[in-house]
């Protein structure tokens, strides 16, 4: 399993609220987190298959930005 990591726009509760079904429903995403404290928004995903590009084009659909650190 790999780790992947992402500057993102994803900045409180509610935001984190409205990416979570897109996340939650991508097939290979086995576990993920927005870490909203850091000043980088850092969202954090554990996937056995995904490259960095189709969880940064998955954010995009949930109207948030995301770019690999």
């Amino acid at each position: 399993m790999k780790e992947l990591q992402f500057k993102t726009n994803i900045n409180c509760g509610g935001c984190v609220s409205k990416v979570t079904p897109a996340l939650n429903a991508t097939e290979g995403v086995c576990e993920w987190n927005v870490d909203t404290t850091n000043r980088n928004k850092v969202l954090t995903v554990k996937t056995d298959s995904l490259a960095a590009s189709e969880i940064i084009a998955t954010v995009a659909k949930a109207g948030f930005k995301a770019e690999a650190l």
